[in-house]
């Protein structure tokens, strides 16, 4: 039986501006994610990665080429058929954790359960990133480490089909790095989400099923790993 694919783009492009100083993000990509994979992308800041993430995400629109996810060609949805795709199976967690201060991390996770089809329990979400116990804290409360879970257990408790990490680490240390890239491995390992990671950390390839490298706006490389590490072993 064929391999099936969360995301398949072909040609995908992306330009922004016009004449001598357009801006090319993307130069005809060409990229086949299975799906139920941990993807990470590789690459300096300007390299396009994050421009092919916000299209595979449904926040930005190619200029030209194809995006597919599974059947649904992302490229043509409308504007309201791309809200629904991100409400109904998207998830993100940016490096910076966007939570409300007023709110404790219960209530933080509840803003995205309550406009969800199928969501998990707050708490079983909280769980899931070990922080059951923190979950009356407000963020103030919380380490930086702990502030980024609660923005995984956020996103995941709509239990999306992807989940799209940009530089999830990237404001912490190694050590708790390592802890919030160990709750990304959980999320794809026990819920079954196709997980995509953009960072700049090399290291972190060792943890993925998918290694995509990319300069220039174009996929210079892409390699696969029959046997990801923990998170909790790799070498920063």
């Amino acid at each position: 039986m064929a391999e099936e694919h969360a995301f398949t783009t072909r040609g995908l492009t992306k330009v922004y501006g016009e004449g001598p100083t357009a801006v090319h993000a993307l130069r005809g990509v060409d990229l086949d994610i299975p799906k139920g994979e941990l993807v990470v992308l590789l690459g300096a800041s300007g390299s396009g990665k994050s421009t092919l993430l916000n299209i595979l995400g449904g926040l930005d629109r190619a200029s030209d080429g194809s995006a597919k996810f599974f059947e649904d060609e992302l490229t043509t949805m409308t504007d309201r058929a791309l809200t629904l795709y991100r409400r109904e199976h998207v998830g993100f967690v940016f490096q910076f954790y966007n939570l409300m201060p007023s709110l404790t991390a219960r209530e933080n996770v509840e803003l995205v359960t309550e406009i969800s089809g199928d969501p998990l329990d707050p708490s079983e979400a909280l769980d899931l990133v070990g922080l059951a116990a923190r979950r009356d804290h407000f963020p103030a409360e919380l380490s930086g480490g702990e502030q980024q879970r609660v923005a995984i257990a956020r996103a995941v408790a709509k239990q999306p089909t992807v989940l799209f990490c940009d530089e999830p680490t990237g404001a912490l240390d190694s050590t708790t790095g390592r802890t919030v890239l160990g709750v990304l491995q959980r999320v794809n390992r026990e819920l079954g989400a196709t997980v995509m990671i953009i960072t700049h950390a090399a290291a972190t390839a060792a943890m993925a099923n998918r290694v995509i490298s990319m300069s220039d706006g174009a996929v210079r490389g892409v390699e696969t790993n029959d046997t990801p590490q923990p998170a909790s072993e790799i070498e920063w």
